[in-house]
């Protein structure tokens, strides 16, 4: 989308669920969807389901690789090596890939889902693990990581393409990383406030992507109030 001079990419975590009608709708507003490709959620008739629907809306297309841990959706960090981090990374990615290609589409960035990206955050040598999952797949695609964090920084350095993300739907602390979802004010869910602060990152330069989660209450309204916001 574009606001005058500034054009901000509007992506949504997609693929997590078996409500197709409540994915469709997600679409409407968005640009980019980061499909989950396994890790944390979905399955190759979710992954195929989301890909066609991006495909006729004309949204750019993600990979959304977490730990692989669905009995917690992903959202607890867990050991794992980072040798172990990049197999999965990578293996999630591909998996992901195969379905779009036979679909004719092209996977154009990697966003790490819930605990790994929040890990990675604040551990650089998880940050590093991520890339090296990703550049074993595609080494050009671009990364989306927290706005302002280190984790860039990691991946700039590693030689990735990056875009800071900011989240719509979710508080911050003064440091700048998102706060818990153990709080129970960690989200946004008056699309007004939702839209605020999008604009806000938006017109301060801030961030090339936002975010709105899709499992966040009342998502749809939230990511139509960015939307017009932002248009």
């Amino acid at each position: 989308m574009n606001m005058g001079l500034i054009k901000m990419d509007l992506n949504c975590d997609m693929g997590e669920t078996d409500d197709a009608a409540h994915e469709a709708a997600l679409m409407d507003y968005i640009t980019s969807a980061n499909i989950a490709c396994g890790g944390h959620a979905g399955d190759a008739l979710t992954m195929e389901r989301t890909a066609r629907l991006a495909l006729t809306r004309g949204v750019r297309m993600g990979a959304h690789p977490g730990y692989p841990d669905r009995a917690n959706f992903g959202r607890l960090e867990i050991a794992m090596t980072p040798e172990a981090i990049a197999d999965t990374v990578y293996a999630q990615i591909a998996r992901l890939d195969e379905v779009v290609r036979k679909l004719g589409g092209t996977l154009v960035h990697v966003k790490p889902h819930g605990a790994l990206y929040n890990v990675a955050v604040r551990n650089a040598e998880v940050a590093r693990a991520i890339a090296h999952g990703v550049a074993r797949w595609n080494p050009r695609t671009t990364l989306f990581g927290l706005a302002g964090s280190p984790m860039l920084d990691v991946w700039r350095t590693m030689g990735m393409a990056v875009a800071g993300e900011a989240f719509a739907d979710r508080r911050y602390e003064p440091d700048g990383t998102l706060r818990s979802r153990q709080f129970p004010d960690a989200l946004i869910t008056d699309p007004r406030e939702a839209a605020e602060q999008a604009l806000r990152f938006a017109r301060q330069g801030l961030a090339e992507t936002i975010c709105v989660h899709g499992d966040t209450p009342g998502s749809v309204a939230i990511l139509k109030s960015c939307r017009e916001a932002l248009t």
